[in-house]
């Protein structure tokens, strides 16, 4: 790669993570006249429609095979169902900034359990970044008195999220092998309507009827689906294809800055020293474990071109 496509490539995990940290700023937004499931709802419906006409256009969508439908619709039950469920009423008790620097773990945490389940390895820097990353959300939620300093059900809703990421990655990995990225994403999020439409109609649906959203809260709707849920993606899988999964990685490491900045200006969220100071320690547990991993291939890779 050029120095040129690398600057870009660059970029475009730069425009990728912006869209992502802004996200949990527009959802705060769109939260002031829709709840949690109206908005994922309609977030998957507009991003659908989009990722299906681009992808169709550029042909880049595959058909996906009847004997891959049932896992396509396990892996849609972890991401988006579990996953937005709980990222969505997490967000609506915690701050948009802690909902952020929570999800940012699941880099960190993935790890674990695919020792347990895929018999992947884990490292030392993995294990150091899981020890740091806690220390990390646990000054920024809990005060000198033991005393919780944000919603505790907000933050199991948000682990919900992280942990709905396991079994994605599970069920995900035999889908993977056979589709690109832009193909499961798209149909896991039409398979996510079909999900959220009865929790819709059971829930929000009268509601629906009758709130008039302001025009702030319908911009930042369609900022989420077009940005966060389509265009985000695509760069990143652009982004992966070029640098692999593990350096793009630590790009995510600037979503929890991009939304602390952006709810400061926008949501006028308030920033003490410790909670700055946890957020710090938190991205540096995720780097690390990031870091890690790119050292040993690195490693392993100078080792097979000594052998060589």
């Amino acid at each position: 790669m050029n120095t040129s496509n690398k600057y870009f490539v660059f970029f475009l995990a730069l425009v990728s993570m912006l869209f992502w940290g802004m996200s949990f700023v527009w959802t705060k937004i769109v939260f002031e006249f829709y709840g949690p499931i109206t908005t994922v709802l309609l977030r998957l419906v507009i991003s659908s429609v989009i990722l299906f006409i681009v992808l169709k256009l550029i042909g880049l969508l595959q058909p996906i095979s009847q004997k891959h439908f049932k896992l396509f619709m396990l892996s849609a039950l972890f991401e988006p169902l579990l996953y937005f469920l709980g990222e969505n009423f997490g967000l609506q008790e915690v701050s948009s900034t802690i909902a952020s620097v929570i999800i940012a773990t699941i880099p960190v945490i993935t790890p674990i359990f695919a020792t347990f389940l895929l018999k992947e390895k884990i490292t030392k820097f993995n294990i150091l970044g899981i020890f740091i990353s806690f220390i990390g959300i646990i000054i920024m939620v809990i005060d000198k008195n033991l005393n919780f300093t944000a919603s505790p059900k907000g933050i199991a809703l948000l682990f919900v999220a992280v942990f709905s990421t396991i079994g994605y990655a599970i069920t995900i990995k035999k889908l993977a092998a056979i589709y690109n990225s832009a193909t499961i994403i798209t149909y896991q999020n039409i398979i996510g309507i079909i999900y959220f439409l009865p929790l819709f109609f059971i829930f929000d649906f009268k509601d629906f009827l009758i709130i008039r959203p302001s025009f702030k809260a319908l911009t930042a709707l369609f900022q989420l689906a077009i940005f966060a849920s389509s265009l985000a993606f695509i760069c990143y899988i652009h982004v992966v294809s070029k640098i692999g999964v593990s350096r793009a990685n630590i790009f995510t490491n600037l979503i929890p800055i991009v939304t602390a900045v952006f709810s400061y200006y926008l949501l006028d969220e308030k920033f003490y020293f410790i909670k700055v100071l946890g957020i710090i320690i938190v991205i540096g547990g995720v780097f690390l474990s990031q870091i890690g991993k790119i050292m040993i291939r690195v490693n392993n890779a100078k080792s097979l071109k000594t052998k060589n």
